[in-house]
């Protein structure tokens, strides 16, 4: 080892901090186990044990059942269902039509489920989507998607539900009638985001914990929607499902759009696939918390709609910027404040499971070479990919501060509507490619091909529909090719620029205190 180099010791490890050369290749921080440290526990895993992982600088196993359901409900559950379930009503007007079609939308997820259930035993890498399109696909399909998730599918979705938060924090302070300021609203999106990475980033147990009660507490707010409407219900007034099938919108296009936004509402299934790499048993847990997740959630939707639709007739839903508050002061009088505060904890928990699920697709991105090499490294300290936390944190308040947020993410929606077909499509290309892949579970062919049919239909039908925003979502993906081919396939870059990247990669090395992950030999 060179002599300018830095060293840094303590009682049980020994890290070693490369200076940048250009010679050399860049800087990591390589952490070994001093031999015969005595064997101890620290936030529930054993260190200096040769029988684990805590001698190596890797990502840990600290997710089991519980903790993957959080996740899956965490994230489906955030706060639409509580503050707009109303684009399928808007698009097919009438309130038969619109429960068949969220019964419909419960049902493709469990099939889309399913797949993922395949995809993540017979691939056991965290990264979701990205991992099976670049598993399948090859280096640049799998970048296009990272580009259009980093740039705007994840920023934005952190920007939205923190402005929602903010937004059911702040309305009590502020008189009916009167606007929240924005940059009050902006202000504490960007606290609650911080503060949220700050906690996924250094407490990560603590994290998951606190997930787990606010995914009971979700539960609790939907079943006392349910309970409240089936009461209504059975006092008689249900003249509102007199007659459920009138005035029903046949026109395809509108029938797709309602069904696209039903199917958004149930997103988030796919997100445990992220930290397939952290979950414990995932052969086991990973399709045990899909299997309890989605039947749960779609019986809870489609009750928590036939009670809205019980006590709201159609026009006050259309009309509601929030459905669950206005059926809460319609119907619970004093008790009505119960419903923001569960719509606030509910957001509060969405985008935390959010950051920390998104952070880990940046992650494998950047172990594949996709992303700058210091979104790949593990703090040595929490064992968790720090520098992805820490760079989608900026990219999220960089979107608060864009007056188009909501504009960019209606752009890529199509585009991540073809992604995740391409992603379950993986399931079929596998089973022709490699026949003998090892597949824990394997589901039957039909459900795949069922999958990947009705998303190409879901795909094709907006560029009818909506020409512009598919457009617009294409011009963003194929802007991601130039950098591809600057920052992934040219290798042979000047000495000068490979300088700086060095650089800077070990300057955030000392300021995260992160290192390249060690795998296992």
């Amino acid at each position: 080892m060179p002599a300018t180099n830095k060293e840094l010791q303590s009682p049980s490890s020994e890290m070693v901090l490369l200076t940048p050369n250009t010679e050399n290749p860049p800087p990591i921080i390589a952490v070994t186990a001093t031999p015969g440290t005595k064997d101890t526990t620290k936030d529930g895993v054993r260190e200096g044990s040769a029988e684990s992982d805590s001698s190596r600088v890797v990502m840990k196993k600290q997710l089991g059942l519980l903790e993957g359901v959080a996740i899956i409900l965490g994230i489906i559950f955030g706060s639409g269902i509580f503050v707009s379930p109303k684009g399928v009503l808007r698009e097919v007007e009438s309130v038969g039509t619109s429960l068949i079609i969220w019964v419909l939308c419960g049902l493709l997820s469990m099939i889309g489920a399913l797949c993922y259930a395949e995809l993540g035993t017979a691939i056991p890498k965290s990264g979701g989507d990205y991992a099976y399109i670049y598993e399948a696909y090859g280096s640049l399909p799998a970048f296009l998607y990272l580009w259009d998730a980093m740039m705007i599918f994840v920023p934005t979705t952190n920007a939205i539900m923190g402005l929602t938060f903010a937004s059911y924090v702040l309305q009590p302070f502020f008189a009916d009638g009167c606007e929240i300021p924005k940059i009050a609203l902006q202000l504490l999106a960007a606290a609650t985001i911080c503060f949220l990475t700050y906690l996924n980033s250094y407490y990560m147990k603590i994290t998951t914990k606190m997930q787990n009660v606010i995914m009971f507490t979700k539960i609790a707010a939907l079943v006392l929607i349910i309970l409240v409407g089936l009461v209504w219900m059975l006092m008689g007034h249900t003249e509102n499902f007199d007659k459920p099938f009138e005035n029903t919108e046949t026109d395809p296009g509108k029938l797709s759009v309602a069904f696209y936004s039903g199917i958004f509402s149930y997103a988030g299934w796919n997100y445990l696939n992220f930290m397939t790499e952290e979950l414990r048993d995932p052969y086991r847990n990973l399709p045990r918390a899909i299997y309890i997740s989605l039947p749960l959630v779609t019986g809870i939707y489609v009750l928590a709609n036939m009670a809205y639709l019980a006590v709201l007739s159609a026009p006050e839903m259309l009309a509601s910027n929030a459905i669950a508050v206005t059926f809460a002061d319609k119907i619970l009088g004093s008790f009505s404040l119960i419903i923001p505060i569960m719509v606030a904890i509910s957001a509060f928990g969405g985008l935390s499971v959010h950051i920390m699920t998104s952070s880990r697709m940046c992650f494998v991105g950047a172990r594949n070479g996709h992303m700058p090499a210091i979104l790949s490294h593990i703090s040595v300290k929490s064992y968790t990919p720090l520098p992805s936390l820490a760079f989608l944190c900026l990219l999220s308040i960089v979107m608060l501060v864009v007056s188009d947020v909501y504009v960019l993410i209606t752009y890529s929606s199509i585009v991540e509507s073809f992604f995740i077909m391409m992603s379950v499509s993986a399931v079929l290309y596998f089973r022709y490619k490699h026949p003998n892949m090892e597949r824990p579970i394997k589901v039957s062919l039909w459900i795949p091909a069922v999958f990947v049919v009705v998303c190409a239909f879901l795909v094709v039908v907006p560029v009818y529909v909506a020409p512009f925003e598919v457009a617009m979502g294409l011009l963003i993906t194929l802007i991601g090719i130039p950098f591809y081919y600057v920052g992934v396939v040219w290798q042979n870059k000047p000495k000068w620029v490979q300088h700086a990247i060095d650089s800077m990669t070990f300057t955030c090395q000392k300021l995260f205190m992160s290192a390249k992950e060690q795998k296992q030999d």
